[in-house]
């Protein structure tokens, strides 16, 4: 996995100013973002090599498309897994109209936190009640199958910028993130904004990505304590699970999103930060002006971090909730694992790309040695 931080001479404008402005607030040097314990302000360690993100396809599947022993079909769907008994046997797959059967030894579920849940409900192992809600025959009765829902919850802080400053979509959009931990939290480096030097309306409002807009702050919730839910909603594989993701339910959550959005703003009064900005677009004055005004924004406003995670969650098998062992076997069924962001006990306190791949790689491990 190739990773590359951006220099000091690659910084745009505004960039600098956050920098300088978190220095000047105390904020302690964080050369390496991925260390257990980094604090403070610093670049961004990113996987896209010439602007190319460093994917599973490029970083291991295109070195192993020669081997004799793999196949790889696209344009597949997979309708369900095959069971006999409680052993995986199989799973029913549909490609260009028709379906056919494929069977091995071992299964291997790899389909994401959202996908893998939805399968092995299609398939009969999850929730009874939403099972038979489902009219879905039970082959394992899994309560832990779709619940703890993590993600990182996002919120945006907008600025509209001075007509001479430059707003290139091509361009590096984020290159320096501060990470720090809030006041009063038990978690360490709990929270983190991510300085980005283009900004769009949002898409979910029928923005455009390469319409400019001015520049935004993007504050992350490491660690949230609330949790959500992914949950069948039919038999057929088409309809997809809805999913709850009960985002700030926890007033735990909702102080340390406040202080995330204070300090962003708070930061924007550093001088450098004056030629570059013209006025804050959101949240509003009056947004700001108490926790319940605040509070409110942030309930309407809070959205995916886009690293959901913890649906199918690692744990002993002692653990009601827990869907899978160290080894991703799935509890109670027999060759059957899942391997994908769905087995995290909690969401991490990094993008998850990285993590991902780490636990194929050591669930590959395990599985070369037998276990």
């Amino acid at each position: 996995i190739l990773v590359r931080r951006f220099q000091r001479e690659e910084w745009l404008a505004d960039q600098h100013a956050f920098y300088n402005a978190c220095k000047a607030a105390g904020f302690p040097d964080s050369p390496d973002h991925n260390h257990p314990d980094a604090t403070g302000i610093g670049p961004v360690p990113c996987n896209n090599p010439n602007g190319i993100r460093w994917s599973t396809s490029l970083g291991y599947l295109s070195q192993a498309r020669h081997r004799l022993n793999l196949t790889i079909k696209a344009n597949c769907m997979v309708h369900r897994l095959l069971f006999d008994g409680k052993k995986a046997v199989g799973v029913e797959v549909e490609s260009g109209g028709q379906k056919f059967v494929v069977e091995g030894k071992d299964i291997i579920l790899s389909s994401g936190a959202i996908g893998s849940p939805h399968l092995l409900m299609l398939s009969g192992v999850g929730p009874v009640e939403q099972l038979q809600q489902c009219n879905i025959p039970v082959v394992h009765a899994l309560p832990g199958v779709g619940q703890n829902l993590r993600d990182h919850p996002i919120i945006y802080i907008t600025w509209r910028t001075q007509p001479e400053h430059p707003l290139d979509g091509f361009a590096p959009r984020i290159q320096l993130a501060l990470r720090w931990t809030a006041q009063g939290s038990p978690l360490r480096n709990d929270l983190m904004i991510f300085m980005q030097s283009f900004a769009t309306e949002r898409v979910d409002r029928g923005g455009e990505r390469m319409a400019p807009l001015g520049i935004r702050m993007l504050g992350v919730l490491d660690l949230a304590k609330s949790v959500g839910e992914l949950r069948l909603q039919s038999s057929d594989p088409c309809v997809q699970p809805s999913l709850d993701y009960r985002y700030l339910r926890d007033d735990f959550d909702r102080r340390r999103m406040r202080e995330i959005v204070r300090l962003g703003v708070k930061l924007t009064e550093h001088p450098d930060f004056q030629s570059i900005i013209a006025k804050r677009i959101e949240p509003t004055d009056a947004e700001l002006a108490s926790d319940a005004a605040l509070d409110e924004y942030l309930l309407r406003e809070v959205t995916t971090g886009q690293h959901i995670s913890g649906t199918c969650k690692m744990g002993p098998a002692s653990d009601p909730m827990a869907v899978v062992d160290q080894y991703g076997h799935v509890h109670g069924l027999q060759h059957l694992r899942v391997v994908d962001a769905s087995i995290m006990p909690d969401c991490i306190r990094a993008n998850t790309n990285v993590t991902t791949m780490m636990l194929g790689e050591r669930i590959a491990d395990f599985i070369r040695q037998g276990k």
